[in-house]
Formats: C-alpha cells, sequence, structure tokens
C-alpha cells in the first residue's frame, strides 16, 4: 500500500512539473515575440528636452529647466514613468501598458497619480509618433491632420 501511494504521490509531481515547463515555455514564447517589437524601448529613459513643431519641421527646442526630472521605465510590455517638478507639489506619474507598431507608440494608462488619475478618466489611451536610437528616443505629438505638434526627447540611462 505505502509503495502504491508513493508511486501516485510521484506520478503526480512528475505530471504537474511537466504541466508547468509547458506553460512556462509557452509564456516565454509570447514574451520573446513582445520583446522583439518593443525592443527598442526597454530600459529606463530620462527626458532631456522637448521640440516644437511647426508645418512638420522643428521649430524651436528647448531643455528641461534646473532640477525638473522626468523618468521612463520599458519592460516588453509595460510602461511607468513619473515626474518632479521642484516648484510644483502635484506629484505626477503614470503606469500601464504599450505597445509599438510601425514607429507608433501606444501607451495605455491603467493608473496614475491623483493628477493622472483625473487625466486616465478622460483619456487612457495616448498615441505618438516615436523616432527611436539606440541611445535617445522622441515620442512625438500628432494632430488629428498627420502633422507634428510637439516631441519630449529622452536620452537612455539604463
Amino acid at each position: 500500500m505505502k509503495i502504491l501511494i508513493y508511486t501516485l504521490c510521484l506520478s503526480f509531481t512528475l505530471l504537474s512539473c511537466k504541466t508547468e515547463t509547458t506553460n512556462n515555455d509557452i509564456e516565454t514564447s509570447e514574451e520573446v515575440i513582445t520583446q522583439k517589437s518593443n525592443s527598442t524601448l526597454i530600459g529606463a529613459w530620462e527626458l532631456v528636452g522637448y521640440y516644437n513643431y511647426a508645418n512638420n519641421i522643428i521649430k524651436d527646442s528647448f531643455n528641461t529647466s534646473e532640477g525638473y526630472r522626468q523618468v521612463k521605465m520599458y519592460t516588453s510590455t509595460k510602461v511607468m514613468w513619473s515626474k518632479h517638478v521642484p516648484t510644483d507639489s502635484t506629484e505626477w506619474f503614470g503606469y500601464g501598458a504599450y505597445n509599438v507598431d510601425d514607429n507608433i507608440l501606444t501607451e495605455v494608462l491603467d493608473y496614475g497619480s491623483e493628477m493622472m488619475s483625473k487625466i486616465i478618466q478622460e483619456k487612457k489611451e495616448f498615441i505618438y509618433e516615436i523616432d527611436v536610437t539606440k541611445n535617445s528616443f522622441s515620442q512625438i505629438e500628432i494632430d488629428d491632420d498627420g502633422n507634428r505638434i510637439y516631441s519630449e526627447n529622452y536620452r537612455r540611462i539604463e
């Protein structure tokens, strides 16, 4: 009887291990596919400046103010950002999912700081044109006619 119970326990253990391995293999495959499509953004980025556009051409540019910091972090599927403005006590951060398709970045935020949550109630999805290099990227706001309005320009910090 003890041998039968031991054999059944061993069988269940082996079967559960095999099932877990199969599920992990499937999840890993899906993660690899997602990572390939978003791989250029994976990492941590700091905002360094802005461009304003007129007729889809950069009209002017300016750097961030002293003490101002905005950081975005991308994993294979998630984005989180935070902003610190020394002259403003308002907290700014957001968290959600993102996707990149044909140089279009779509961020869908799940939640954020109190101020950002008010914005998310009105608009959860943020769509940008992006220009990515190994150590920098720009997310460019586009109007309803497809014209560039302004961009946030980031440098890779990790």
